[in-house]
Order: structure tokens, then C-alpha cells, then sequence
């Protein structure tokens, strides 16, 4: 759902990519093994081209890695298929294609286009799972009880054939209307069954609203957007895919997990502390995660508090392990092991997290090319995830500072999201301040002043700056 938008005059966004360091064209020997690959696909020997996989994605996307297939198990309980792209079906280990997708690490994406972690004649054309063309994918099928509950596991190497190309918001006008395609009728109940299960073991989900940047004609729209409930519930789908290749790897003692430590007690306290203020009611028992499910991301006050929240996710990395489990397998936000397995077209690690799934459900050995991989992956994959994130975000304040440029001195209703902690006597001191979210433009930003944390305010534009990308209020 869109929230609010505005249109920003031209932006060029070349500076921010040269900034960061972001790769160009690909090597040419690099191009000429995609278009090989591309033009000569694999066909494996389990034939899936019966089964009408449906994909759904953000509107306009070309680089689809799963395709997904919902329905009753007999007696009850749901069967998940979801094929992912066979990205390791068409890279040759330590071939030319390879070593620049180790350099690249993941697509990084900006408003003026992608930089993708493979050449678009695979990320775009003969690996993505587009419409009614057959394509190899790993399959998983996963049995469900009535619960939700995993009860048998499946992956396969398959030939697969879309059905559809979906957007989430014609997804959700379906679902609102009650007219889902049939591979996908039964996502908004297998969703809701599925978060639930996650709130009760403990997992944490921010529902804040993003700032995105979207081409609008000569210029950009800056867009706040919320997520629709039929993208929560397909990102379900793919939790469960993760948490199902983590429990697969831990058993086998070899491969890479996504971990983060659980929210230590001290910060679900100040958590807790923060509540009342805001006026958010924390029951007796409830987690901090099924707190934060009963708020309104809308409201200020709810707003504010989830961005408290954020504090107790820390410490996202990757994991990876042979022979010796890892002390700490669990990502504290989905409250189990989880593992990056179904973004192969966009995300390194993936391909290498899959083809040990592969191995491990066959019962045959890890190929030497993804077993050597695993122990470099996680310091590649933080690097890429700094640089993807920095992308994102400088893109976005990029986009802030143009937009205010002309309107220094103006003043604007805001809601204070976050408030700076006190001095503790070892920091420099600096004028007080925190972070205020503007109702128009759709601008989250820097704001001096003694702010009512979770109150609306009003303020005053202080400096826009576009070349070095910052954006200053202070309270009227």
C-alpha cells in the first residue's frame, strides 16, 4: 500500500554508485559464459511442467526466483511447492561468471537500475522463472500439518513452467476480493497459520513502513509504503523454506546459516520500559514480537515504538560450519535456524546454501566447489550487504535533500520516532535531538531540539543539502 508521494525534480545518481565503488558492465568473459549458459539450458530429469507454479513479486520485477504451488494435503494440513531458480545449473564453478559474481555478492539496486549479481541474459532472461516458459529449479515441497506445522521435506532438480507473473497489490485486490488464483488461494490462510507459529516461538517482525525512490516520467517519486498483508504471508513462504534448508544443514552437519543472537533480556526491558509512555499496551506473557503485531505503524506512538524495537535486532551475519555445529545456529528474529536459500538470481550465498541441500537430502557428498565456498562466504556477503544497504539508503536521502532543497526556513508536522540517549560522560556532547518522521514530504530525518518521543511536533527545515546527501530540522 502507498502511503504518500511526492515528485522530485532529475536526480543523477552516478556519483552515489561511483561512491560506493559499484561494478560497471561485466568482464566480457563473464558476459560470454551467461549468454553460453543462457542459450544452452540445462534440462533435468524430473519433469514438474504440470504443476501451474504462480509467481509474485513487486510490479515491473524481471529477475523471479520463486515460483510457488499451494494446496490441502489429504486429511488435512497444506503441501508448500516452491520452485527456486537453478542458478548452479548455469554457472560454472571458477569459470569467468563465478569470480565476478564472488565480486559483486548481490544485486544492489537503485532508482536509475540495478547493478545485478548476474548478467541480465540470466537474471532477467533464461534463469528467471518468467512465464510460461520452462525453466530448471530446485523444488522443495513441504507437508504441513493443520497447525503449520513442518511434517515432511522434499527438494528436487526439476523443469518447471510459471504459470503467471503477479504483483503484490493485484495479489491483494484478489485476495480482498476473494479471487485468488488457485495455486495461491490457500496463501492468506497458510500465512496467518504460519505468523502465528512464528509469534509463538518468539520471532520479531518490524512492520515500518520503507522509503523507496521511483522513476516518475523526467523525475522521482519519493514513496512511503507499507507492506500489504499478502506480502507478509509470501514472505512466510520463504521463512519456512529457510528454516526448513537450516534444519537440513544442522543434521548435516555442513553449511551457512543467516543468525542473529536473540534479544538479550536487558534490551527487551528497556523495551518494555518504553511502552507505557507510548501508550502500547504489553499483556502479561506476550512477547516482545506479538506486542508489536497488535500495533498500527501508522500511528505515531506505535511508530515510535516500533522503531525501539529495532534495538533488539543486532547482529545479523552469515554462518558458516563443517563438521562442528555452531554455538549459536538461530536467527533471533524468526526465533530458529534459518538459512538464505531462495534468492539464487540476487544473493551469492544462496546458491552455495542450496547445492548443500541438494547433497545432504541425496545422501552424497557436498561438491568440493560448494564446500570450499562456504568458509569465504560470510565476509563477502557483510561486505555486498553494506554496500547494498548504503546504496539504499544514500539513494533515499539523495532524493530527501533534492526535494527540500528550495524549502529551507519551512516548517512541517512530523512525529518523533527516536530521541537520543542521554550523555553517559564517555561521548562528546551534542545538542539534543533525535528523529523525526515529516507527514508531507513522506522524509525521515535529523531534528534538534528536547523531542516528545512518540508525539507529532512541528519543524523546521534547517539545511538541504544534496551533495553531501543530508537533510537537518530543528523543532519550531
Amino acid at each position: 500500500m502507498v502511503i504518500r508521494r511526492v515528485l522530485a525534480p532529475r536526480i543523477d545518481f552516478a556519483a552515489l554508485r561511483r561512491e560506493l565503488g559499484l561494478p560497471e558492465e561485466f568482464p566480457a568473459a563473464a558476459r560470454q559464459e551467461a549468454d553460453a549458459a543462457a542459450a544452452d539450458p540445462p534440462r533435468p530429469g524430473v519433469d514438474r511442467t504440470d504443476v501451474p507454479f504462480l509467481t509474485v513479486d513487486p510490479a515491473g520485477s524481471r529477475d523471479l526466483d520463486q515460483a510457488m504451488h499451494l494446496s490441502r494435503r489429504p486429511g488435512g494440513g497444506y503441501r508448500v511447492r516452491y520452485a527456486i531458480a537453478d542458478v548452479a545449473a548455469r554457472v560454472r564453478p571458477g569459470g569467468a561468471l563465478d569470480e565476478e559474481t564472488w565480486r559483486r555478492g548481490q544485486t544492489v539496486y537503485l532508482p536509475d537500475g540495478t547493478v545485478p549479481l548476474h548478467p541480465k541474459s540470466l537474471s532477467e532472461g533464461a534463469a528467471s522463472l518468467l512465464p510460461d516458459v520452462d525453466r530448471p529449479a530446485v523444488v522443495w515441497t513441504i507437508d504441513l500439518d493443520a497447525d503449520g506445522a513442518t511434517v515432511a521435506v522434499e527438494l528436487e532438480r526439476a523443469l518447471v513452467r510459471s504459470r503467471a507473473q503477479l504483483n503484490y497489490a493485484g495479489v491483494q485486490a484478489g485476495a480482498d476480493e476473494g479471487r485468488l488464483p488457485e495455486p495461491i488461494a490457500l496463501l492468506p490462510e497458510l500465512g496467518v497459520r504460519l505468523t502465528e507459529r512464528g509469534l509463538r516461538r518468539g520471532a520479531i517482525n518490524l512492520p515500518l513502513p520503507e522509503q523507496e525512490v521511483e522513476a516518475d516520467g523526467d523525475g522521482w517519486r519519493l514513496v512511503l509504503r507499507g507492506p500489504v498483508p499478502m506480502e507478509e504471508h509470501n514472505a512466510q513462504i520463504s521463512l519456512l523454506t529457510g528454516m526448513a534448508a537450516a534444519d537440513i544443514m544442522l543434521a548435516g552437519r555442513i553449511g551457512l546459516l543467516r543468525t542473529m543472537p536473540a534479544p538479550k533480556p536487558e534490551a527487551v526491558e528497556r523495551l518494555r520500559t518504553a511502552a507505557a509512555p507510548l501508550g502500547v499496551h504489553w499483556p502479561e506473557g506476550a512477547s516482545p514480537g506479538e506486542v508489536i503485531a497488535g500495533l498500527d505503524p501508522a500511528q505515531p506512538r506505535a511508530a515510535a515504538f516500533i522503531d525501539q524495537a529495532a534495538e533488539l535486532m543486532r547482529g545479523a551475519a552469515y554462518t558458516a560450519f563443517d563438521g562442528e555445529l555452531p554455538q549459536q545456529p538461530e536467527h533471533g528474529g524468526v526465533a530458529a535456524a534459518y538459512a538464505h536459500v531462495t534468492a539464487p538470481l540476487r544473493r551469492l550465498a544462496d546458491r552455495y546454501a542450496t547445492e548443500v541441500c541438494l547433497a545432504l537430502h541425496e545422501d552424497r557428498p557436498v561438491p568440493d566447489w560448494a564446500r570450499a565456498a562456504l568458509p569465504r562466504l560470510p565476509e563477502v556477503m557483510a561486505t555486498t550487504d553494506r554496500a547494498a544497504s548504503a546504496a539504499a539508503r544514500g539513494a533515499v536521502e539523495l532524493t530527501e535533500a533534492v526535494l527540500l532543497a528550495e524549502r529551507v526556513g519551512e516548517v512541517f508536522d512530523a512525529a518523533v520516532l527516536d530521541v537520543d540517549a542521554p550523555p553517559n560522560g564517555r561521548s562528546r556532547p551534542r545538542p539534543p535531538g533525535g528523529t523525526v518522521a515529516l507527514d508531507d514530504p513522506p522524509v525521515r530525518s535529523r531534528c534538534l531540539g528536547d523531542l516528545p518521543l512518540g508525539e507529532r511536533i512541528r519543524a523546521r527545515l534547517v539545511s538541504a543539502d544534496p551533495a553531501g546527501r543530508t537533510v537537518l530540522f530543528e523543532r519550531a
